[in-house]
């Protein structure tokens, strides 16, 4: 179940105490600084996913150290990836800056000093990750510190849409086979590193095919939705607009075609049912998400060659007859 933990109801003379302790409680001991004369309410949400703790944070101004004081307090075995949702956070680790915004992720190594600073209100989701768990040498791990992983890209874009799935849907899981979703992110989480300590590569590619399929089952799953299109797809799965394009052009067509494809066959589908159970034309095309009836009938005939009335009347004469599409609707 999560925790949610607040400093709302406190004074604003007595927030900073309690929120340092809350901040330390939660994550691993840590200084806290904040920057408004009068402290803004801050309020951290954590659940457990197996070994995996993830936290929302939302506040005000501060800038949290790990020093080698805190270090030695404990906590080193962890490794944190802060996914940024408001705001904008500079992380200094390994002599490294990264300056992360909305939509974008960084990661530190809780075994090292470092400095994370959030000039303004902010909001992320944090998840810390045992290093055990990622089954990577130390070397590796280092390479990542103080870098900014582009949520829109390659294998960080991955990464990003599965780390805030999984933030999303933590606790709608069965707290018993928990332990199962949890073995996912850390062996995720650890392709954003490479092996033998190479160069890091945070928009590597490799994974744009698994991307593209998750984006489909999303889009399959709100077919019905008239509001489905490019700005809400790319927000949900944490990226941007431009590269939601890139990854459909990987697959030979577009966002718009693909899903007018997968309606229209849908609806092919459901006005060839038997006569009894057949529903109308136009409450088949509002189902499939489609606002128009002139521009579904229009899009209907350009696919298969015949209006949706008549490729109904033919499914009733000749059920066992399909004719094929023109399927112009794909290209």
């Amino acid at each position: 179940m999560p925790v949610t933990r607040s400093t709302l109801a406190l004074p604003p003379g007595e927030r900073a105490d309690y929120w340092h302790e809350l901040v330390s409680g939660t994550f691993i001991p840590l200084d806290v600084r904040l920057h408004e004369p009068v402290p803004s309410a801050g309020t951290i949400t954590s659940r457990r996913l197996g070994p995996l703790q993830i936290s929302e944070v939302e506040a005000g101004p501060q800038t949290v150290d790990r020093s080698a004081r805190r270090i030695a307090q404990g906590g080193e075995e962890y490794l944190t990836v802060t996914l940024q949702q408001r705001g904008s956070a500079r992380l200094t680790q390994e002599g490294r800056q990264a300056v992360a915004g909305p939509g974008t992720f960084t990661c530190s190594d809780a075994g090292r000093p470092y400095r994370r600073e959030q000039p303004d209100a902010f909001r992320f989701t944090a998840f810390r990750v045992p290093k055990a768990a990622l089954g990577l040498p130390d070397a590796d791990l280092r390479t990542a510190t103080g870098t900014l992983f582009d949520g829109a890209c390659g294998t960080s874009a991955l990464v990003a849409a599965f780390l805030g799935r999984g933030a999303e849907r933590a606790g709608g899981f069965d707290p018993h086979p928990a332990p199962r979703h949890a073995l996912t992110p850390p062996d995720l989480v650890a392709q954003l590193f490479p092996v033998g300590g190479g160069r890091l590569d945070p928009q590597a590619p490799e994974h744009a095919h698994g991307m593209l399929t998750r984006v489909q089952e999303y889009v399959l799953l709100h077919l019905g939705d008239p509001a489905l299109g490019p700005e809400r797809i790319a927000a949900a799965h944490h990226m941007s607009v431009r590269y939601l394009h890139k990854l459909f052009r990987t697959g030979g067509t577009t966002v718009g075609r693909w899903i007018l494809r997968e309606r229209l066959e849908r609806c092919r589908r459901e006005l060839a049912r038997p006569a009894r159970a057949v529903p109308t034309v136009a409450a088949v095309a509002q189902r499939w998400g489609f606002v128009s009836p002139s521009h579904f009938s229009r899009a209907f005939r350009a696919a298969y060659g015949m209006t949706p009335r008549e490729w109904q009347a033919a499914a009733r004469l000749r059920p066992a007859v399909t004719p094929g599409p023109a399927d112009r609707a794909s290209r």
